[in-house]
């Protein structure tokens, strides 16, 4: 089962605009905060919120939506105010007043894609390793915002952040307002319930590893561009080593619904996780050569696209019936949401109090951790861990 062609656009295109906005956030909004005078540590703290928040919002939209089953409401309503929360950035630019700014829409801007991953997959239905076809629009929408804003920023300056982000939340907003909710009516007895489901060895491992993954990318989604700008790359250059790593993300979730019956979900998580620690290590070590620099940002098929994919695939197997909402919430707060935040912070104060090459080591540590776990994983539950 696959959704119908009216529905398939209809979803591609909030995954377009919704990670165009993204693309638009993490590369560049430390650059515009940057530009305020924010040190190191304070840019870390301010991008810290935007993951901080994915800890409580997902969690309370997705026991509403659970329980009511209006999820396109919720969504719809989420990225509304979102646009309102947002505006107040045109009215101040103080460390508060940007706090509460950014505390404010991103609390509804985050609760909004766990609530739409639910819709996606129960549009799919049986057909859920087909995901990946549908969310490679939020790539495109990625690689479209980092390589035409890095360029725009070029010619009209930084100053120009806030209107771009603007318009791609109302961009969000309008898209939604086309999508439905799927049509499948899902009963209680279809679904384990939570505090079961948590009770279980892999999928403790599973959010464990989730956390450690995203915390190993704050020093990336923070400040990989501010990195790259100390050796001298123009922000047209980092845009398109941004878009690069997406492109390979494209390319892993063009081919994952082929690899995930064959090769199994822990098998590929475990290289995955392998890979990502190499690309930190590369880039910690090698920042200088742009040659080792597009290898790592190729790695990025691996560290995002392989581990989201395979993520995505063992939530909804785990979480099932009326507990899918509550457990795409719970993936997106304990890895973009809790690692994120902690590897945004991290990240800032290792910055200033160590050096920037120390941030990445320590990511490259998180991921091997990582590693290991899933390592156990597969040597103690090999047959049973093993969803396909």
């Amino acid at each position: 089962m696959t959704p119908r062609t009216g529905h398939y656009w209809q979803l591609s295109s909030f995954y377009l605009f919704y990670f165009a906005s993204l693309g638009a956030l993490v590369p560049y909004w430390g650059l515009y905060l940057k530009s305020l005078g924010f040190s190191a540590t304070e840019i870390g703290e301010l991008m810290a919120i935007l993951m901080a928040t994915k800890l409580i919002a997902p969690n309370i939209w997705g026991w509403i939506a659970d329980h009511t089953g209006r999820r396109m409401g919720i969504i719809r309503t989420a990225s509304l105010v979102s646009i309102v929360c947002f505006a107040g950035i045109f009215l101040g630019s103080s460390f508060q007043w940007l706090a509460l700014v950014m505390i404010a829409f991103s609390f509804f801007w985050n609760a909004s894609l766990p609530q739409f991953e639910a819709v996606t997959l129960s549009h799919l239905g049986a057909a859920s390793h087909r995901y990946s076809m549908i969310r490679l629009w939020g790539s495109v929408g990625f690689i479209l915002s980092v390589v035409l804003l890095g360029r725009l920023l070029d010619s009209q300056g930084i100053g120009i952040m806030p209107l771009v982000v603007m318009g791609l939340f109302v961009a969000i907003w309008l898209s939604s307002l086309v999508t439905r909710d799927a049509s499948g009516r899902t009963h209680a007895d279809e679904s384990t319930s939570l505090r079961r489901i948590l009770k279980r060895g892999d999928v403790l491992a599973l959010l464990v590893i989730c956390f450690l993954m995203q915390a190993s990318h704050g020093p990336y989604y923070t400040f990989f561009t501010l990195y790259l700008e100390d050796y001298g790359y123009s922000h047209s250059v980092i845009g398109q080593l941004w878009a690069l790593g997406v492109i390979a993300e494209i390319g892993v979730f063009l081919m994952i619904h082929r690899w995930l019956p064959r090769i199994g979900a822990w098998r590929l998580l475990f290289v995955g996780l392998q890979l990502t620690t190499l690309r930190w290590l590369l880039i910690a070590f090698f920042p200088e050569r742009l040659g080792i620099i597009l290898f790592a940002q190729t790695l990025h098929a691996a560290s995002f696209g392989l581990y989201h994919a395979v993520a995505i695939h063992l939530i909804h197997q785990y979480f099932t019936g009326r507990s899918q909402g509550r457990g795409q919430a719970l993936y997106s707060s304990l890895s973009f949401g809790a690692g994120g935040a902690v590897g945004s912070l991290a990240a800032g104060y290792l910055w200033d109090g160590v050096s920037a090459q120390s941030t990445y080591i320590a990511a490259a540590g998180m991921s091997l951790l990582a590693v290991l776990i899933s390592y156990a994983v597969l040597r103690t539950t090999w047959r049973e861990a093993d969803i396909t």
